[in-house]
């Protein structure tokens, strides 16, 4: 028998977090060692897993485990990863470590907070392995316990209200997970959970549209689509540096990938008649969050509002039928994961030092606080698609994907392709905006003589660069990360684009809205 080693990336943090109680520790610093030992060696077992385990070539599952849990529901411990998945469990494996090392300064409660982030890591990590739709909704639902308490307990004045807004927005979408799961499952002749079986079903086509719409809303709020993401914003402006890390991180990459795995890859016929929805709603993701963040003064805002922007560009890659526009979106959610992390920490670490989130009340610490403005406009740089960096690879990507896709008529294609472009302009006038209202500009003299306002220490530095280091390595070389996935992207686009003829057989007799198949070109309604 192989050894299993999925199953042990999983519940070795979660076993490990149980035992912190136990930790003697008085002032906090003993267990925070501890955690971070077991976020590195947690690591350290999914990355000699991904060298010596996985395969690149192969777009199947692997590293697969499954065992019988509770064999009358038909509930099985069954994981495995591919390149939808491999790429975003390093990803959690990385940021997670990074974020427990960013938690340095926290004394309330420590070894509820470590305990907590532990947790989260192997549950996290779960929601992109687990291959069984009943176990998938428990682990989403069992995730969410964490960030709700990360949220209430170490948040800020207004932390009940935004770990409120945040559970029911997302436990509200999870109602349309387990009913579509359960619907999935029971369809047909045979009932089952897994999730490769479940995909092998030939649904009708009106029970695909069905399901894809419950899963279009409960995977929105996560990543968010607009209008499903207010409670963003209220998470992010009242969470900490490291739980900022984790939501930026992670968190919105579970709705990606879910997006991916149940809507794109179990529903393809209903993919192909809502993908000009998804494409449109990219757009207003994208144009709308840049003009707020815009016009936000309060830095966490700004950058929470920056984010739903960015995440716009996934929607669309994923809607393209291309296999350069799939690549695209799943990169440009692996940047934005890094990206968005490293400003989020960079906000906490300026509020730590100026004790204030608002633009106005800022101004002219560059000169004091010279390490911090460099991280800063590395950072800001990444975030506005600088060439060179992570983001400008993932948004050509999907840009030249979807322009050249031929599922589309060519005026949509303009028409996106230019609004789109119109938010990649707002993005560096929000973001170069702010940096000179952080660090120059007028000074403020009370803020500027503050004895707290000093410079970056050796354990920020650290976690920017290495946020930054493979920022700028896939910006010179996106291979580092595509090949992670490209096999797996291939078979699920080849899937994706022989769904549309096939879809074409079906709505003679159906209730597919004509606006959506105009949108799209031959031989969904033909030249």
């Amino acid at each position: 028998m192989n050894f299993p080693w999925l199953t042990t990336i999983i519940l070795f943090p979660i076993a490990a977090s149980l035992l912190i109680p136990i930790v003697p520790d008085k002032d906090g610093k003993t267990v925070r060692w501890y955690a971070l030992t077991v976020g590195l060696i947690d690591f350290a077992l999914i990355v000699y897993a991904f060298y010596t385990q996985y395969d690149l070539s192969n777009p199947n599952l692997q590293l697969v485990e499954s065992y019988a849990w509770v064999p009358q529901l038909d509930l099985n411990w069954s994981v495995g990863v591919d390149g939808l998945s491999m790429p975003l469990v390093l990803l959690t494996g990385f940021m997670t470590t990074l974020a427990t090392l960013a938690a340095w300064p926290v004394t309330l409660k420590p070894k509820l907070f470590y305990f907590l982030m532990l947790a989260m890591y192997g549950g996290q990590i779960a929601v992109f392995a687990v291959q069984d739709m009943l176990l998938f909704f428990l682990v989403w639902e069992l995730e969410l316990i964490p960030v709700y308490l990360l949220l209430s307990i170490w948040g800020g004045k207004k932390r009940l209200y935004a770990a409120t807004k945040f559970i029911l927005y997302t436990a509200g979408g999870s109602l349309f997970i387990l009913v579509a799961a359960l619907a999935m499952a029971f369809y047909g002749d045979t009932v089952t959970f897994d999730m490769s079986a479940i995909a092998a079903k030939d649904y009708a086509l009106n029970f695909q549209l069905l399901m894809y719409a419950a899963f279009l809303i409960a995977y929105g709020v996560k990543l968010p689509i607009i209008p499903l993401h207010t409670w963003l914003p209220d998470a992010h402006g009242e969470a900490t540096a490291p739980v900022h890390m984790l939501l930026a991180g992670i968190l919105l990459k579970m709705g990606g990938y879910a997006l991916l795995r149940m809507n794109a890859g179990m529903l393809p016929d209903a993919h192909a008649v809502f993908a000009p929805a998804l494409v449109i709603l990219g757009v207003v993701n994208i144009i709308y969050a840049a003009l707020t963040s815009f016009a936000q003064r309060n830095l966490k805002r700004k950058i929470a509002y920056s984010s739903i922007s960015h995440m716009g560009f996934v929607l669309i890659g994923f809607a393209s039928f291309t296999d350069l526009g799939t690549s695209g979106a799943m990169l440009q959610m692996i940047s934005h994961g890094l990206i968005g992390a490293s400003l989020f920490f960079l906000v906490g670490a300026t509020y730590d030092r100026t004790h204030t989130l608002m633009l106005d009340e800022m101004g002219g610490v560059g000169q004091k606080m010279r390490k911090m403005f460099s991280m800063w406009t590395a950072c800001s740089l990444a975030s506005l698609a600088l060439p060179g960096m992570s983001g400008f690879v993932a948004e050509l990507m999907v840009f030249v994907g979807f322009a050249t896709s031929d599922a589309y008529n060519p005026t949509f294609k303009v028409v996106v392709v230019f609004l789109a472009a119109v938010g990649v302009i707002l993005t560096p006038i929000y973001l170069l905006s702010m940096l000179r209202e952080i660090f120059y500009g007028p000074e403020n003299k009370e803020l500027v003589a503050h004895e707290a306002l000093i410079d970056a220490e050796p354990r920020e530095v650290f976690i920017i660069a290495s946020l930054l280091v493979p920022i700028i390595g896939i910006g010179f070389y996106p291979k580092l990360v595509t090949q992670m996935y490209d096999a797996t992207m291939v078979k699920l686009t080849a899937r994706l684009r022989a769904s549309v003829p096939t879809l074409a057989l079906k709505t003679e007799d159906t209730a597919v809205p004509m606006a959506l198949q105009q949108m799209m070109r031959a031989p969904v309604i033909g030249d």
